[in-house]
């Protein structure tokens, strides 16, 4: 009697055939003893914790390097819009700016005056855009907004097309004088450049989404009208949202 009153007895084990569990019994000696084993790895854990002391900025190299081709259509461009496109990456981002010719690219580096830290990647897209096609006075807003993007994709993305049918839809999305590309921009407020193939689109992700699905309608062969009427409802219905 005296042995069963000094154990334990601990249920939740194995299963009898009959379904009931057994009952394990285990000592008060063999339960302190995993109690003091637990205790010592808890002490061996927080006394071998690592203290690191706080990391300093001395050593890192601060200057930063982008390089932007330009490709052999964009290149006279380019020379006609230099001071265009110079003047507000040195005097308002504050970078080093110059044309390689021998690569045919634009080379931007950081100053010691460059106060942000983004502003080499906000003047490396500046650059891209204007490479792309867009207009400097539209590609600026890069520099001046946050939340502004570039979304690329290709006519055969959307439906595989060749010949006459290729160049229909490319018809389709410019319309006449440019007219359906034009109200696409000023519905969705959003810029677009129409590339051959390509298709590229300046603005914020919602609107670039709106711009690309009214596009992909028309690259399907939905009627310009049709396309018309659904970006004025949506238009309209994000209007009365904010």
């Amino acid at each position: 009697m005296k042995e069963e009153a000094s154990s334990k007895k601990v249920g939740g084990g194995s299963k009898t055939p009959y379904g009931n569990p057994k009952e394990i019994e285990v000592s008060p000696e063999e339960l302190m003893k995993v109690v003091e084993d637990n205790a010592v790895e808890m002490e061996l854990t927080k006394s071998d914790t690592p203290k690191f002391a706080p990391a300093s900025d001395k050593g890192k190299s601060t200057v930063e390097f982008r390089r932007i081709q330009v490709p052999a259509h964009r290149y006279t461009p380019l020379k006609d819009n230099w001071m265009k496109i110079y003047k507000p990456l040195v005097e308002h981002m504050h970078l080093s700016v110059r044309m390689n010719l021998k690569n045919r690219s634009v080379e931007l580096k950081t100053t010691p005056e460059t106060q942000e830290l983004g502003s080499i990647q906000k003047g490396a897209d500046f650059v891209r855009a204007f490479v792309l096609g867009f207009e400097v006075k539209d590609a600026v807003a890069l520099l001046r907004l946050d939340d502004l993007y570039i979304q690329t994709f290709e006519v055969q993305d959307v439906k595989m097309l060749k010949g006459d049918h290729m160049s229909r839809a490319i018809g389709r999305i410019a319309g006449k004088g440019g007219k359906t590309k034009f109200t696409i921009e000023n519905s969705t407020t959003t810029r677009i450049v129409v590339a051959d193939k390509k298709i590229h689109i300046l603005g914020s992700f919602s609107n670039i989404k709106l711009a690309r699905d009214a596009i992909c309608a028309l690259i399907l062969g939905s009627p310009p009208g049709k396309v018309y009427a659904k970006l004025r409802s949506v238009v309209s219905r994000l209007k009365e949202k904010f």
